[in-house]
């Protein structure tokens, strides 16, 4: 007979309110709207909406039945993650609204991208590597300090500058009374008055890169970012971005974050003899199905003849040659006699 107990069927009540309802902030960053941080900010604009109310507190939490509006747009749930290299040009300001009215990266970038969020920052005369996710909480763990991702960009910079110089900075600086993380540079080449290094870091705060060659009497003149963390710029030019594969965000990031199983998008398969790589399939004119189809193998019985494919045999049915029995497999020839 079952026991009729009312506390426990609070408490479980409880207990399923509180996983199936988050903050909205977070809720938000899941949804690819804006990083945490930037939806508390939407939020104390009034620009979200539950269930048609405007709220006023980033405390505010939902579940799965309530309806959310972001500008009085609705709000899905949560997004397959996705993940884009951006080779940023010079010029652009990396925000989604400039008070100057400035061009920024998302006035730029293909509109088969949708809301996506950057991963950090980037100057607007700084070039180079910008990730690009629509995924607010993997934008967040990404940026985080305690991931220590580093972060290499090429530096080209006006003035005089000794390795030994560089290497004091593996210790930090301070800037701005604040002490810097271990910041490595290499001299890789001087030309006149300007000398290009590679400088690695693992936090970024705001100009680090340039505050840090600043205390070495250096101007920087042009700033390129060529990885962050497991990803390259490689060969993308400038204004261009490339997807990364779903496969490869679970390799490379799924200690960060628990990602789901999913399939990569299924792509359809070019049509035979569509397609430059499948011109050996087309037929020649006059050619039968089989002809051409494989080359006529050697004849004859010289001593490295071949026989139809099928190697030479002796009554016995053993492999035949010089060395029989010498290189064979074990059990084949190698046992005593």
């Amino acid at each position: 007979m079952p026991i009729n107990r009312p506390d426990l069927a609070v408490k479980k009540a409880l207990m399923t309110d509180t996983v199936q309802t988050e903050r909205i902030a977070k809720f938000l960053s899941r949804a690819g709207v804006a990083s945490r941080r930037d939806s508390e900010k939407l939020v104390a604009e009034g620009r979200i909406k539950v269930n048609g109310k405007v709220i006023d507190t980033p405390a505010t939490k939902v579940g799965p039945k309530d309806r959310i509006e972001f500008d009085d747009a609705e709000v899905g749930g949560k997004v397959h993650t996705k993940l884009w290299r951006y080779h940023k040009p010079d010029g652009l300001v990396t925000s989604h609204k400039d008070e100057k009215g400035r061009t920024t990266v998302f006035d730029s970038l293909p509109k088969e991208l949708g809301r996506v969020i950057s991963v950090g920052r980037l100057d607007i005369t700084s070039e180079g590597l910008l990730l690009l996710t629509n995924d607010g909480e993997l934008a967040r763990h990404l940026e985080h300090p305690s991931t220590g991702f580093s972060r290499r960009y090429r530096a080209r910079a006006y003035g005089k500058v000794t390795q030994a110089e560089l290497s004091s900075l593996i210790n930090g600086i301070k800037i701005d009374g604040i002490m810097t993380g271990p910041i490595e540079a290499v001299l890789d080449s001087t030309s006149g008055d300007n000398s290009w290094i590679t400088v690695t870091l693992r936090e970024g705060k705001n100009r680090e890169v340039r505050r840090a060659m600043e205390h070495l009497g250096l101007k920087v003149n042009r700033l390129i970012r060529v990885s962050y963390g497991p990803f390259m710029l490689g060969e993308l030019n400038p204004g261009e971005t490339d997807e990364v594969k779903y496969s490869v965000i679970q390799t490379q990031l799924g200690h960060l974050m628990d990602f789901p199983d999913l399939p990569e998008p299924k792509t359809r398969a070019p049509k035979r003899g569509s397609h430059a790589s499948a011109k050996r399939f087309q037929k020649k004119p006059g050619e039968t199905k089989t002809s051409g189809a494989k080359k006529a193998e050697p004849q004859g019985r010289g001593k490295f003849a071949k026989s139809k494919g099928k190697p030479r045999v002796k009554a016995t049915g053993k492999p035949g040659g010089k060395f029989q029995g010498k290189y064979a497999p074990r059990g084949q020839g190698r046992g005593k006699k």
